[in-house]
């Protein structure tokens, strides 16, 4: 029954990172890179690597199989995205949802 977990978690993952680069190359058709931040990726991002590292504080209202799907096809939507676009949307939602870790396992301590 673990596989299959496995193998939805894989398949979200692909998908997300599909979605991402169709998305990027919809939105970006310019070769070159910007450096302003999108602000949909970012959330994406946050509620993406949060519901990754923080599943155990809503498990009471999503099973942790539809949290981490959900979770993985967002953070694949922005590492899938062309080179160079989604960089500082991971960086900056992997550093919240670190603090938010790093905070709750401090409260429970």
């Amino acid at each position: 029954m673990i596989e299959l977990n496995y193998l939805i978690y894989i398949v979200v993952f692909i998908v997300g990172a599909i979605a991402g680069l169709l998305f990027s190359y919809k939105k970006h058709g310019e070769p070159i890179i910007f450096k302003e931040i999108n602000y949909l990726v970012l959330i994406m991002s946050i509620i993406g690597f949060f519901l990754l590292f923080n599943y155990g504080l809503i498990s009471f209202i999503l099973i942790p199989l539809i949290s981490i799907s959900i979770s993985l096809f967002l953070i694949s939507f922005v590492l899938g995205m062309r080179p160079g676009y989604g960089r500082y949307e991971i960086a900056i939602g992997l550093m919240i949802s670190i603090i938010i870790w790093i905070i709750n396992n401090l409260i429970h301590l």
